[in-house]
């Protein structure tokens, strides 16, 4: 006997199901806002500095314009890829990254002292490097998830492949971008099951090296003592962080208007980049900050939503991986900007200028959708709401075969 009554519903619902396509919702709204609002203050904090450096006021926007239709069909590409496919690319990708890193090393664009880009700037490998790490990290970890209690088949090669990855990325240098990748290859670690003393270990040994990097690096011993210096005296620190200081105060609650900066225009150092935030800090003010730290928020809730729910331990790590990494870029930039953290020059995701960025954090957005589409309906995961739940399950993690 078929119920008549539960036919409009059943109907309805698979229309919604395939109206969405499994999409997570909240998170493709808000790397939508995020997405458009970065055009917003990119456009604003560059035309001054574009029309300076290229002659052309709407350079960096017209660029940055190109470089979102290859990073939306690079997001759409990834959110209909199956994530488990990247196991047999993790190491192809890694190669490549690897390549890259040290032909940049030689035939490069030196910028700020460093020598990072390639193709007149247009790419920075290290920022690639970054999500090829979360990659092919999650695939190894995954694959060896039955041997990471054993150092020498677990923490030792993984620390030879972040060594070599943030070994090539600091000899640029970039320190910044090298000390991400070794978080991100320790939260990997942890989540997938490494044993805590191992772990214990590692963050020791991270420390002392880290510590003896920053006294060597060109500008690491001086951006620490300008830190401690601001937090201090905030009148002592760096000149960039007392211009975004400043930039901050301008804006107030409500900020001064989108396109009315000043301190953009009197010396705040690459406001297009490392400085947006300070920018849309004075012209959207403690209103406009708070909702971009907002929609970071939605971002993290989610990817770790999509992490807890994943079919795989493998869509867990990429998924935990991805969703730190984009909410911990933006941490380091904001936090940069009023002296919490020492001056990095990581970006600001989906919102400073700059291609290669763009191109991988909606890379990752893509990511994630996909693991979500694959992922169990909500209503067979509330079935086992009283379960264990979380990323790190080691033994009791479901598994699913290999293929």
């Amino acid at each position: 006997m078929i119920d008549t009554q539960n036919l409009p519903k059943q109907a309805g619902t698979r229309k919604r199901q395939s109206l969405y396509l499994g999409i997570d919702v909240p998170l493709l709204l808000a790397t939508f806002m995020l997405v458009i609002f970065g055009l917003l203050m990119v456009y604003s904090a560059s035309w001054d500095f574009a029309l300076y450096i290229y002659d052309d006021p709407t350079y960096i926007f017209s660029r940055q314009l190109l470089w979102l239709v290859l990073a939306v069909a690079a997001a759409i590409f990834a959110t209909f890829f199956d994530y488990h496919y990247w196991r047999r690319l993790a190491v192809p990708a890694l190669a490549v990254v690897v390549g890259a890193l040290l032909v940049v090393l030689v035939i490069n664009e030196v910028r700020h002292g460093a020598t990072r880009t390639l193709n007149a700037g247009s790419y920075m490998p290290s920022e690639a490097a970054k999500i090829v790490a979360i990659i092919y990290l999650s695939v190894w970890l995954y694959s060896k998830r039955n041997y990471l209690s054993d150092v020498w088949l677990g923490l030792v090669p993984m620390a030879v492949i972040i060594g070599i990855l943030s070994g090539l990325i600091l000899a640029q240098p970039d320190l910044s971008a090298a000390a991400t990748i070794v978080f991100l290859g320790g939260v990997l670690f942890f989540l997938a099951g490494g044993d805590l003393k191992q772990i214990a270990v590692l963050l020791v040994i991270v420390v002392t090296v880290g510590w003896f990097t920053v006294q060597v690096h060109p500008t690491g011993s001086v951006r620490i003592a300008s830190y401690l210096d601001g937090l201090v005296d905030p009148t002592q620190a760096s000149y960039h962080v007392r211009r975004s200081i400043e930039a901050f105060l301008k804006g107030g609650v409500f900020g001064v208007g989108i396109g009315n900066s000043n301190t953009k225009l009197t010396g705040l150092p690459v406001p297009p980049t490392d400085s947006i935030f300070a920018v849309v800090g004075e012209e959207t003010g403690l209103f406009g900050t708070t909702s971009v730290v907002m929609l970071y928020g939605v971002l993290i809730w989610r990817g770790l939503k999509i992490a807890r729910n994943a079919p795989d331990q493998l869509g867990s790590l990429l998924a935990a991986g991805l969703s730190i990494w984009l909410t911990l870029e933006a941490f380091i930039n904001m936090a940069v900007m009023v002296n919490l953290v020492p001056f990095a020059g990581n970006a600001l995701p989906f919102i400073s200028a700059g291609g290669s960025n763009l191109v991988v954090s909606l890379l990752a957005i893509g990511m994630l959708m996909n693991i979500a589409r694959l992922s169990k309906p909500k209503r067979q995961t509330e079935r086992i709401a009283d379960a264990p739940t979380g990323v790190r399950r080691s033994q009791r993690r479901r598994r699913v075969p290999r293929t």
